[in-house]
C-alpha cells in the first residue's frame, strides 16, 4: 500500500515537472545567474600583437589584478611578464621593433598619457615623454624604422601639440614641427616625413601640404567643419592621399586626393546607406586591399583577391563569428586573428597565410559562455518627425518578450554610435532579466552628414525625442512594462539619462548617470585646454554660452531638477578631464536642496569612466542592486553597496 502511494506521488511529481519544463521550453531555459565579476573582470588575455620579424607575440594578461604586457616566443611554452604596473591597467601597446615595446599610461584617469618603452625581457624601462601635465600620442609608429616613432606632445603649450621624433631606445626627442596654434593632426608619408597636417579654428578646417620637409606648409583646402576630407595615409608613391571624404556628398566615401591641386582624382568606394571610413592595406605589396564599414554589423569589401581569399578561409574555419586580422609581421605571412560576436569576447588564433595554417592560442574570457548570453538584434523605429532610428535590442534569454523591465542605454559622444558586438554591461543587464535598448539617435556618426547635422543645438530636444520615442516604441510593441523602464548611460549617455528623467519624467522608473553632463553652461568652462581650438565648433553644434544662455539653460538638467521623480544613482571619477566632477556635484546638490538623498559614488583614482577592476565591481554591484530595487530584476547575493552610498 505504501509503495503504491509513493509511486502515485512520484508519478504526479514527474508529470508536474514535465509540464513545467514544457511551459518553460516554449520560451527557452533562463540562463543561470552569472556572477557580476565574470562580466567586468579583466580578460584572461587580450590585445595580441606579433613582432615585426614574426618570432614573438606579446599580449596583455592580468598580474596583481592589472593588465600587464607578457611576451612569448612563437612555438615555445615559456611566457615572460614584461611590465609590473599596479596602479592602472595597460590598455594598449605596440612593438617598436623586434626587441622593444611601447605603451601609454596616465595617472588616475587624468588622460595625460606618458609613453613608456621597455625591452621584451622586461629590462631598460624608459619614460619617452617625461613631462608633467602633458598628454602624448603617437603620430606614426614608423614601422620600417626600428629606432624611432613620431609623437605629438603639448608640453610647451597645453592647448597645442608639437610634433617630435623620439628614439625608442634612448628617449632623445627631436622637434619636427612647432605648432603655430591651429594644427590638430599630422601625417607622415611612407618614408616617415611629415608632409601633411590639418588645422582647425573651430569652424573651419584646412589641409596643409608641403612637397618636402624643407618647405613651408601651405593651405591647399579649407572647408567648414560640417564637410571635409579626412586623410588616412599617403599612396605608396607618396604623391597622393587616401582619404574619407564627404565633399559634395552626404555619405563619406574613400577617395584618392591630390594635395597639390586640392582635388579628388578617384573615388574608390562609396556606400549608399552609411559612411565608409576604414581601409585595409598591404604595406608589403604596397596596395590597398579593401574597405570596411558598418551597417547593422561590420562588413568588408575587398579589391584584392589574395586578401579576399584569406578572409574567406578564416570565415570558413571560424563560422558564426566576426573575424578580424589584428596584427601581422612585416612580411605579412604570420597573423594574429581575433573573433568575437554579440555573445562572446571571442578567441585568439595564430594564422600562417602561406600554409593556410590556423592555431588556437587562447580564449579571451573563457568564463563567458555563449549559450548563456542573449542575442543582440539590430532594430529600427521611427522618431516622431519620421526619421528612421537604427539601434540594437537585447532581450533576456529564456523569458517571453512581453511586459519586461527595460533599461534604455543611450551611447556617449554624442558624435559616436553603437555597434553590434559583445557588450559586457548589456549582457549583464540581460542576464538580470532586463531588455536593453541601444539607439543611434540623430547626431550619431556613420549615417551621413545630414543625419549628423540635424542634431546641432538639439541636446535635450530632438536628440532626446529619439531616445523617448524608442521607449514608446518598446511599449507599443508590448515588450516593455511601462511601469518598469530604467535609463542608464555614460558621458553624453549620462546627459541623456539626466535629460530623460527631467524632461520626460513620466517615462522612467529610475536612472543611473555615469560621468554625465548636468549643466551645459559650466561644462564648456571645464573642458581640457587641448580642446580649446574646437570651442567654436562646440558652440555651433551645442550652443554658445555667451549668446545662447537661455537655450543651454533650458537643455541643462540641473536647472530642472524639480521635475525629477525617479530614483537616481550618480557615478563619477574625481579626475575626469572631459566631464568635470563639478557636473555631478551640481546635480547631487540640486537634489539635496529638495530634501532628496541621491546615492553618489565617486572614485578618487578614476577619470572619464572606471578603468580599475575593483572600481568596476563596486559600480556594477551598486547598479545591479539599484535596478533590482526599482525594476525588479534578478540580483546576486553579496555586499550591499547601494545603501553605503546614501
Amino acid at each position: 500500500m505504501k509503495i503504491s502511494i509513493i509511486s502515485k506521488l512520484l508519478i504526479s511529481f514527474l508529470i508536474t515537472c514535465i509540464l513545467s519544463n514544457a511551459n518553460n521550453m516554449a520560451v527557452g531555459d533562463q540562463p543561470p545567474l552569472i556572477p557580476m565579476r565574470d562580466f567586468f573582470r579583466n580578460p584572461q588575455v587580450t590585445n595580441y600583437q606579433i613582432s615585426p620579424n614574426g618570432k614573438y607575440i606579446a599580449f596583455l594578461k592580468p598580474w596583481e589584478t592589472r593588465l600587464n604586457i607578457h611576451v612569448q616566443k612563437i612555438g615555445k611554452p615559456m611566457i615572460k611578464r614584461v611590465t609590473s604596473v599596479t596602479e592602472r591597467d595597460i590598455r594598449w601597446f605596440q612593438w617598436a621593433n623586434d626587441n622593444r615595446l611601447v605603451y601609454p599610461l596616465d595617472k588616475g584617469g587624468d588622460e595625460n598619457y606618458h609613453f613608456y618603452a621597455i625591452n621584451r625581457d622586461g629590462s631598460s624601462l624608459l619614460d619617452l615623454t617625461p613631462f608633467e601635465v602633458t598628454r602624448a600620442s603617437i603620430i606614426n609608429p614608423l614601422k620600417y624604422d626600428p629606432e624611432h616613432m613620431l609623437v605629438a606632445l603639448n608640453n610647451r603649450d597645453k592647448r597645442h601639440f608639437d610634433a617630435f621624433k623620439v628614439n625608442v631606445n634612448t628617449g632623445d626627442l627631436k622637434l619636427l614641427v612647432e605648432n603655430p596654434g591651429n594644427i590638430s593632426s599630422y601625417f607622415a608619408d611612407h618614408e616617415g616625413k611629415l608632409r601633411l597636417a590639418t588645422t582647425s579654428d573651430g569652424v573651419n578646417t584646412s589641409i596643409l601640404y608641403r612637397e618636402t620637409t624643407d618647405d613651408e606648409f601651405n593651405v591647399v583646402l579649407t572647408t567648414n567643419f560640417r564637410e571635409g576630407l579626412e586623410p588616412k595615409f599617403f599612396t605608396y608613391d607618396n604623391q597622393y592621399i587616401y582619404a574619407s571624404s564627404n565633399l559634395g556628398r552626404d555619405k563619406q566615401a574613400i577617395v584618392v586626393f591630390d594635395p597639390a591641386t586640392a582635388t579628388e582624382i578617384d573615388k574608390i568606394y562609396e556606400h549608399p546607406e552609411v559612411d565608409v571610413f576604414g581601409i585595409t592595406e598591404s604595406d608589403k605589396r604596397k596596395i590597398i586591399t579593401g574597405v570596411g564599414y558598418f551597417t547593422d554589423k561590420r562588413h568588408f569589401s575587398f579589391f584584392d583577391e589574395k586578401r579576399r581569399n584569406m578572409q574567406l578561409f578564416l570565415e570558413s574555419e571560424l563560422p558564426g563569428v566576426d573575424v578580424t586580422i589584428m596584427s601581422e609581421n612585416l612580411e605579412e605571412t604570420k597573423h594574429i586573428v581575433r573573433t568575437h560576436s554579440d555573445k562572446t569576447l571571442g578567441d585568439i588564433y595564430f594564422y600562417e597565410s602561406e600554409k593556410n595554417s590556423l592555431t588556437h592560442l587562447s580564449a579571451v574570457s573563457p568564463w563567458i559562455r555563449a549559450e548563456n548570453m542573449a542575442e543582440m538584434k539590430p532594430i529600427f523605429y521611427k522618431s516622431r518627425d519620421g526619421l528612421t532610428i537604427h539601434g540594437y535590442l537585447t532581450l533576456p534569454k529564456g523569458v517571453e518578450p512581453k511586459n519586461l523591465p527595460v533599461v534604455i542605454n543611450p551611447h556617449g559622444g554624442p558624435w559616436g554610435r553603437d555597434y553590434w558586438g559583445f557588450r559586457s554591461t548589456v549582457q549583464f543587464l540581460a542576464n538580470r532579466g532586463y531588455a536593453v535598448l541601444q539607439m543611434n539617435f540623430r547626431g550619431s556618426t556613420g549615417y551621413g552628414r545630414n543625419f549628423w547635422e540635424i542634431s546641432f543645438k538639439q541636446w535635450g530636444r530632438e536628440m532626446q525625442n529619439d531616445v523617448s520615442d524608442g521607449v514608446k516604441w518598446l511599449i507599443e510593441e508590448g515588450i516593455a512594462d511601462p511601469n518598469r523602464v530604467g535609463i542608464y548611460g555614460g558621458s553624453y549617455g549620462g546627459y541623456a539619462t539626466l535629460a530623460g528623467i527631467t524632461f520626460t519624467p513620466e517615462l522612467y522608473t529610475c536612472a543611473v548617470d555615469y560621468v554625465g553632463v548636468a549643466n551645459l553652461l559650466t561644462f564648456f568652462n571645464t573642458i581640457p585646454e587641448y580642446w580649446d581650438q574646437y570651442r567654436a565648433m562646440f558652440y555651433e553644434m551645442v550652443g554658445n554660452p555667451e549668446t545662447e544662455t537661455e537655450l543651454l539653460k533650458a537643455a541643462s538638467p540641473v536647472f530642472h531638477a524639480d521635475k525629477i521623480r525617479a530614483p537616481l544613482l550618480i557615478v563619477q571619477g574625481a579626475n575626469d578631464p572631459r566631464v568635470n566632477k563639478a557636473e555631478s556635484d551640481q546635480m547631487v546638490e540640486a537634489l539635496k536642496k529638495r530634501g532628496i538623498d541621491v546615492p553618489y559614488m565617486v572614485k578618487d583614482n578614476e577619470g572619464h569612466g572606471f578603468s580599475n577592476e575593483e572600481n568596476r565591481f563596486e559600480f556594477y554591484r551598486a547598479m545591479e542592486q539599484f535596478f533590482a530595487k526599482h525594476l525588479g530584476g534578478r540580483v546576486e547575493a553579496g555586499e550591499d553597496i547601494l545603501s553605503q552610498l546614501y
